[in-house]
C-alpha cells in the first residue's frame, strides 16, 4: 500500500464557477435547480440547498415565463458566499410584488421570495454577448449573511466574471 500522494503542482482552490445554458421550455426551473443543488452538495454545503434552490428556480421560472430567449445560470461559490446569476435576454427590469396584507396571491412572488430568502439580491447590465441583464442572488456560507456596502447601497452590482 503506498501512502496517499498529494498534487504539490496542484494549488488548492478556493474559488469555484460554474455556468449552464438552459432551454427555454418548462424543464429550465428544474435543470437549473438541480444543477445548483448539485453544486452545493458536491462542496459540502448542504444546509443552503434548500434557499439556493428556491432561489434559482424563482429567477430561472421568471426567465421562461417573462422572456423569450434562453437563460445563463452562473454559479459562482468562494469561501464566504455564493452567488448564482441568471441572465437573459430581456432588458425589461424584473418588477418585485408584495400582495396586500391577508391577500393570498397566486402568481408574481417569486422576487419577493428570494428578498425574504437571500442575503442579498440585484440585477446587473448584462452585456454578455446576447444576453441584456442578470439578476442575481448571494447567500452567506458561514450561517453569518453576506453584507457588502455597494450591494447595501441598493447601487447594481456587476455578477463576476462579466466586465464593462
Amino acid at each position: 500500500m503506498h501512502p496517499a500522494r498529494s498534487a504539490a503542482h496542484r494549488p488548492v482552490q478556493l474559488t469555484y464557477e460554474y455556468s449552464l445554458f438552459a432551454p427555454a421550455d418548462p424543464t429550465a426551473p428544474r435543470l437549473c435547480r438541480d444543477f445548483v443543488r448539485a453544486i452545493l452538495v458536491t462542496h459540502e454545503r448542504e444546509h443552503l440547498v434548500m434557499p439556493a434552490a428556491l432561489c434559482t428556480s424563482e429567477l430561472v421560472t421568471n426567465v421562461h415565463l417573462h422572456t423569450k430567449g434562453t437563460a445563463m445560470l452562473r454559479v459562482h461559490l468562494t469561501p464566504a458566499r455564493l452567488r448564482v446569476s441568471v441572465f437573459d435576454e430581456s432588458a425589461d427590469p424584473p418588477v418585485v410584488v408584495r400582495p396586500a396584507a391577508g391577500v393570498a396571491a397566486c402568481w408574481g412572488r417569486g422576487l419577493a421570495l428570494v428578498d425574504e430568502m437571500a442575503d442579498g439580491w440585484g440585477v446587473a447590465d448584462g452585456r454578455a454577448g446576447r444576453f441584456a441583464k442578470g439578476v442575481w442572488f448571494e447567500l452567506g456560507l458561514a450561517g453569518e449573511p453576506f453584507r457588502d456596502a455597494e450591494l447595501m447601497s441598493g447601487r447594481t452590482v456587476r455578477p463576476p466574471g462579466i466586465a464593462d
